[in-house]
């Protein structure tokens, strides 16, 4: 007969907050996961849209203190939110200024064309979350590798295998003497904490 206990390791220190209410309490941890967690891909969406490479350490420092600061406004029950999503409505509007106030110096340096060229940078960056799939995965993984440490070996193989590989749940079941049922339980224990450590619950 299948068996459905599986053990757990004692829950880490952020298994029981969200990222976001982790900052809201100014947890030791918050602000680091948070620049591990999104730096990366922040400076992804500074290069993509055309923000030169010595600016965007400035400009990622700008949007995870407005980030910080402004974390009231973002709520997690809305059904089309996501901290990512959330975020990157701030990078836009700090890239956004950014190009603008180059307006001045650009019109300085080269006339209208130049002001046209500075337009045409604006204007294609995009209102929703621009990320590319590569780049989705690398901020999931990053979060993965956070969590990892907070699941029993056998929990974090059976996600693995129904989430990451693909493999059907009975089939693990079956190999791993469980039944179907614990096998979901593991990948939505996972799952929940991933959320968490992502901001988004």
């Amino acid at each position: 007969m299948a068996r459905d206990s599986i053990s757990e390791k004692s829950p880490g220190s952020s298994s029981g907050l969200s990222l976001a209410e982790r900052l809201r309490e100014e947890s030791p941890t918050a602000w680091r996961d948070l620049v591990e967690l999104y730096g990366p891909l922040l400076s992804r969406w500074c290069r993509t849209a055309n923000v030169p490479p010595d600016v965007v350490p400035d400009i990622a420092q700008e949007v995870f203190m407005a980030a910080f600061r402004g974390l009231d406004r973002f709520d997690s029950r809305r059904a089309d939110s996501t901290f990512r999503g959330w975020l990157w409505k701030i990078a836009r509007s700090r890239i956004v200024e950014y190009h603008r106030s180059q307006k001045g110096k650009q019109r300085a340096a080269g006339g209208s064309t130049a002001q046209a060229n500075l337009q045409a940078i604006i204007d294609p960056i995009p209102i929703d979350d621009p990320t590319e799939p590569d780049h989705a995965a690398a901020l999931l993984h990053r979060a993965l590798e956070k969590i990892r440490a907070e699941f029993a070996a056998r929990t974090w193989d059976l996600f693995w295998r129904a989430t990451v590989l693909g493999h059907p749940t009975d089939l693990i079941a079956r190999e791993n003497d469980i039944s179907a049922a614990a096998v979901r339980q593991a990948k939505s224990r996972v799952l929940r904490q991933l959320r968490k450590q992502l901001g988004d619950s």
